[in-house]
């Protein structure tokens, strides 16, 4: 596999052509053509099984990822908003999928991260079975955002999701969290790093991105954001 396969444009131009650690892409108003408005993202549902999951009317996005990668803190950050989803300080401790509705474009899924080390075996048993149940009966999932924490070697869940994804061409985009942590030179270092590891396909969207509340640049936020507006309202 190549390095940095299915890099996308706005990666390489952030991460390996610039000198400033940070970009100011907070601004929800530099954002131009975008179908989703993302400053309009709202709590839809909790679901704890399958059974309550909201119909399928609308795009759906899915947020996959190991406990405490950051997903809640993407969903703040997307839109704009650190109230949108509670972030918790305990891995594991969401049991449920959350939904949030996208400006009425899209739904947002938030799946239970996997690799729950502070929750019980009886509990890891029931988080993998219902995102097993998801991802058995779910039509029409438009997009997965696969967060992976930039800082990490990937788990051997972060490589079997990928895997899955690949195996059932389902669209994802690579979302690498908590860069904020590092320098610009750590980051290219562990994307090469990750891409001996991952076996991503040569198209795959790869994002690095910052969406801790401490860090009021958000890198890389605007860019997923057009990047998923682009994707589930194509048509």
């Amino acid at each position: 596999m190549r390095l940095f396969a299915g890099l996308s444009t706005d990666f390489r131009t952030k991460y390996c052509k610039k000198t400033d650690k940070y970009d100011n892409l907070n601004s929800l108003d530099k954002v131009i053509n975008m179908a989703i408005n993302f400053g309009k993202i709202k709590y839809l549902k909790t679901c704890a099984s399958v059974k309550e999951l909201p119909d399928g009317k609308l795009p759906e996005i899915v947020l996959a990822g190991r406990s405490n990668v950051g997903k809640s803190s993407l969903v703040n950050a997307l839109g704009n908003n650190r109230k949108l989803a509670k972030v918790s300080q305990t891995p594991g401790k969401t049991q449920q999928i959350i939904y949030f509705d996208m400006d009425s474009k899209a739904i947002l899924a938030d799946l239970p991260g996997y690799g729950f080390s502070k929750a019980s075996k009886t509990k890891s048993a029931g988080f993998s079975e219902l995102c097993d149940d998801y991802f058995r009966i779910r039509d029409g999932i438009d997009l997965v955002l696969l967060l992976i924490d930039i800082r990490h070697e990937p788990s051997d869940n972060d490589i079997a999701m990928l895997n899955y994804l690949n195996s059932s061409n389902l669209p994802y985009f690579l979302v690498f969290t908590k860069c904020d942590k590092l320098s610009v030179q750590q980051v290219r270092k562990q994307i090469q790093m990750m891409s001996n590891s991952l076996d991503f396909t040569e198209d795959a969207r790869i994002f690095a991105v910052s969406s801790s509340e401490t860090n009021p640049q958000k890198s890389g936020i605007n860019d997923l954001r057009q990047a998923i507006s682009d994707e589930v309202c194509k048509d």
